[in-house]
This record gives structure tokens, sequence and C-alpha cells, in this order.
């Protein structure tokens, strides 16, 4: 398993089949939680469907194109964060995650991001990171503040979520400040 140690508490492993009943498990039982945001869980309903995401997410890690990672926390793996798309011409990545229900509020998020980024801009060469958050998710907006991102704008009817049309906080932070 090829990990990154983000503190003694959490490191981010490289997405793996074996992964893929863990996360069977916590999308079967937290379903509803995660689909306030994600549209993806209502489709979750096979361990064969997270299979299937991680055979696409190692392709596509192999191609440059992405990284998924699993988060460790105190052992136990609770979500996923990942580099939804990496574009290499402009020098820049898409940041995702998703969390456990009950491992929210213990900063996993904050400090698993704030590792993503110190590999994109170190390891990768970016220049700049984007996180897309519904406007509405006021946690996942909470996050992207801490980690000094600046809100560079609201995109309205950005996503159907499960028959529900939101819009997106589009944040960023780059590198270098942009003169």
């Amino acid at each position: 398993m090829f990990t990154v140690e983000v503190d003694s508490e959490l490191k981010l492993a490289l997405i793996e089949p074996s992964f893929a009943k863990k996360y069977f498990e916590i999308v079967s039982k937290e379903e509803a939680y995660l689909s306030q945001w994600l549209a993806w869980p209502s489709h979750a309903k096979s361990e064969d469907f997270f299979l299937r995401f991680v055979r696409k997410s190692l392709l596509d890690y192999a191609e440059g194109k992405g990284m998924v990672c699993a988060m460790i926390y105190q052992g136990e793996l609770v979500g996923n964060v990942s580099f939804n798309t990496i574009n290499h011409p402009l020098k820049m990545a898409e940041i995702g995650y998703w969390l456990s229900e009950s491992y929210q509020g213990k900063g996993i998020i904050t400090r698993a991001v704030s590792k993503l980024i110190e590999i994109a801009f170190t390891d990768l060469q970016l220049e700049k990171i984007q996180i897309a958050a519904g406007e509405h998710n006021l946690p996942s907006r909470k996050v992207c503040e801490r980690l000094g991102m600046t809100l560079e704008g609201i995109i309205s009817n950005r996503e159907n979520l499960n028959g529900r049309i939101i819009n997106h906080a589009i944040y960023g932070l780059s590198k270098q400040p942009v003169s």
C-alpha cells in the first residue's frame, strides 16, 4: 500500500481494490448523509461499484490525470480525498473529498487537503488548486477558508444533486499570488 503520513493520526493511502468493501459499508450506512452534497452515493449499490471506481481511479493515476486516496484515521478508513482532475497544461488540480459522518469535526478533511496541496505545489509542481463546493455546504466552504483559499465566484446551476439543482462556490489557491 502506497501511503503518505499526514500526522500521527492520519495518513493518505493511494486507492486500492481492498478498500472497496469498506467504502461500500460506509456508503450503505450513510447514503442519506452523503447524498446531501454528493450525487453518486445513491448509485453505489454494491461492492462492485467501488471496484469499478478503484480501477478507473488507478488508470487515471497511471495516466497522470488524477489521484484518489483513502483517508486512514487512527487505522480506520474513513473517507476519500483526491485530485479529481489534474490539468498539466494549466498546472492546476481540482480537489474533492468526502468523509464518514461519524468522523466529522476532527479536522481530518482540513489536514488531508492541506497535505494534497503540499503534494500539488512541491511534488507535482502545480501552480493552482481549486475546490468546488455546494454554495450552501458550509462545512466544506469553511475547510477552504481555513486553508486560505479565495472564493473566486459562485457558478449557478452547476450540478443536479439527486434532482436538486445547486450552485457551486469555487475556491482557488495559487502557489504564488497572481500579479
